[in-house]
């Protein structure tokens, strides 16, 4: 069987939000629910800002009266305890001092709310990056199984657990395991489960006091919230390649950029600031990748403005001449809705700190500011703004539509979020399992196999069955920067992402590779740069010419695939092997509470309509 289409995308979709006359009551209760999930990731984005600039007692108010912290095997009870917990193992590394450094990344969020709606669970992957200026530096990676509760009209944690898998006190030695190998850290979510951020109801929706007109605005400030975020986390994938003139389109008329070095204005003044980095257009051996992470979207109730905040790391190098550096900074930016069209009107940068990839942050960088934080967001505006007519539809089927448009987004993050931790951790059936019937999956260097069964297989002829015991070495799949693009009924999406994969090992040092999931969701392109050990970093590889792969696996002499690379043409041609790279797999699969309609493309591209009570996904 010949795969030439696959499927368009997955969602998550409470039965509520599925049936064909909602009431009032419940599509006031949906709204809250989805609500819920932003400012669930919401709190824990705050966190990993907070500590970039030692907020530590703001950290600490994110807790309940009776939160805990568990960092590793040290625990702290209670906000007093907890601040003088983070206080103290941060030290002098804390982002207050200049050329200190408190950088925490929290990512690739899996949110799953209870059935009432009052507490939730969330699992993250965290990487810690710490200086104090004065030579003394940290690393830290791990899993953040996280829960909380709904207490006084805002959420909080009240329960952070982070589980430590490795470290190092070194920069120059990089980092290793914890503990000898990595575990599996147990998960929160079933793979039935994992593309469910909010479950079924089982009781009858409160009466709500809000009127039709006030739903309708908050769906739209929802609506509103992904098409912002989308346009933050693409404007990075356009910086990463230098498509400088696609950079100015995301821009108003009289949109300003500001590098924290100065500030200019117009087509012409952004074009100049932006080529500081370089002419348009990536040379060979160049790379030029901003990580964006942890963005925090607020959109104020006029409609038209909107602001977000998060950071970004930069891994930039040229191989040709053997050169890379870290580069730390923070963004917050203002967005304005210019006839229907969400652009940005003031991009503003506070540099962090700037170092040499060879010599580290440990002395400070090469270039570093004691910054004033540039301002936090108010994460508990969602909920406690009241909120006026927008002129928007008050009709409540299509409020119920386009209330699915943004559950769709948190749906899609959940399952992407799924197949990396599978991925990590080697899990072949739960795996197949969040495919589809009619899903596909590319195993790189094979090709691809359709459906949960042989998919499971696959990965089973590649790593065996019941991988439970600890290993040695791990490479994580994380897939950061969402960019998911949702249909107007809110039953399909494409998803891009990236792939950050942080290595890790008990016998020698880590090391950082990096590849786009591309607009589809199941295939990745060849790695865009890779990591040839933590001494050498980005900057210490041969570049190559090499265009193709034309050798057949072990596993698809095996284990035939159903469409190899070689017969699918010109799409594979310039995926490049490593001995790096692992088994990189999709999510296919986003299984509801409730009966929903799956859309797929079938060998024909004829489009089929299929009720499974599953949302599906994969590759066009």
């Amino acid at each position: 069987m010949k795969i030439t289409k696959a499927i368009i995308a997955a969602f998550v979709l409470t039965s509520e939000l599925s049936i064909a006359t909602p009431t009032l009551n419940s599509l006031a209760r949906s709204i809250s629910r989805v609500e819920s999930i932003r400012e669930i990731k919401d709190v824990q984005k705050q966190f990993a800002q907070l500590a970039q600039f030692g907020r530590f007692n703001d950290m600490a108010s994110l807790f309940t009266n009776n939160g805990t912290l568990k960092w590793g095997n040290q625990t702290a009870a209670g906000p007093s305890a907890i601040e003088h917990w983070l206080r103290n193992d941060a030290g002098n590394m804390n982002g207050i001092g200049r050329g200190s450094l408190n950088t925490i990344v929290v990512e690739t969020p899996l949110v799953s709310l209870s059935v009432d709606g009052r507490r939730a669970k969330g699992r993250w992957n965290g990487l810690r990056f710490m200086g104090d200026g004065a030579g003394k530096t940290r690393i830290e990676g791990g899993i953040y199984e996280n829960e909380f509760v709904f207490k006084d009209g805002r959420w909080k944690i009240s329960l952070l657990h982070y589980h430590a898998l490795y470290r190092g006190d070194n920069y120059t030695d990089g980092w290793r395991n914890v503990g000898g190998s990595i575990p599996i850290i147990p998960y929160h979510f079933m793979p039935e489960s994992a593309g469910v951020p909010v479950p079924e109801p089982v009781e009858e929706a409160e009466e709500t006091k809000a009127t039709v007109e006030e739903l309708a605005h908050r769906i739209t400030r929802l609506n509103d919230e992904d098409e912002v975020r989308n346009l933050q986390h693409a404007y990075g994938f356009y910086v990463d390649r230098r498509m400088w003139t696609d950079v100015i389109d995301l821009f108003s008329a009289n949109g300003t950029f500001s590098s924290g070095f100065g500030s200019t204005h117009g087509e012409a003044g952004i074009r100049e600031e932006l080529e500081r980095q370089g002419s348009e257009g990536l040379k060979k051996g160049v790379l030029n990748d901003r990580l964006i992470f942890d963005t925090i979207v607020q959109v104020d109730p006029n409609g038209r403005e909107a602001i977000t905040r998060g950071f970004e790391i930069g891994m930039i190098g040229d191989a040709m001449i053997q050169t890379a550096s870290w580069e730390f900074r923070v963004f917050r930016n203002h967005f304005i809705k210019e006839n229907g069209l969400w652009k940005f009107r003031a991009l503003e940068y506070s540099q962090t700190l700037v170092a040499d990839y060879k010599v580290g942050w440990g002395y400070g960088g090469i270039s570093s500011h004691a910054l004033i934080p540039p301002a936090f967001i108010n994460i508990t505006m969602r909920s406690s703004q009241k909120l006026g007519p927008d002129g928007t539809s008050t009709n409540v089927t299509d409020l119920q539509r386009r209330l699915r448009r943004s559950a769709a987004f948190d749906g899609v993050e959940n399952v992407s979020a799924a197949y990396g931790y599978y991925a990590d951790d080697l899990q072949c059936k739960p795996l197949g399992v969040i495919h589809a019937t009619n899903g596909h999956k590319l195993t790189p260097f094979t090709g691809f196999y359709h459906g949960p069964q042989r998919i499971t297989k696959a990965c089973e002829g590649n790593y065996g069955q019941n991988r439970t015991a600890p290993r040695s070495a791990v490479s994580f799949h994380w897939r950061p920067q969402s960019v998911v693009q949702v249909s107007e009924d809110g039953r399909s999406a494409n998803l891009r992402a990236r792939l950050l994969q942080p290595s890790t090992s008990k016998d020698k040092a880590g090391s950082f590779n990096g590849a786009i999931y591309h607009d589809h969701c199941t295939t990745i392109d060849e790695f865009y740069w890779q990591s040839s050990s933590w001494a050498g970093g980005w900057a210490v590889v041969t570049p190559t010419n090499k265009t193709s792969n034309n050798s057949e696996s072990d596993l698809a002499k095996k284990f035939p695939p159903d469409l190899s690379l070689k017969e699918a043409g010109d799409r594979e041609s310039t995926f490049i092997d490593s001995e790096n790279v692992v088994q990189l797999q999709e999510p296919s699969k986003w299984t509801p509470a409730g009966v929903l309609l799956a859309w797929m493309y079938t060998v024909s591209s004829k489009t089929r309509l299929e009720a499974r009570g599953e949302w599906v996904s994969g590759t066009a």
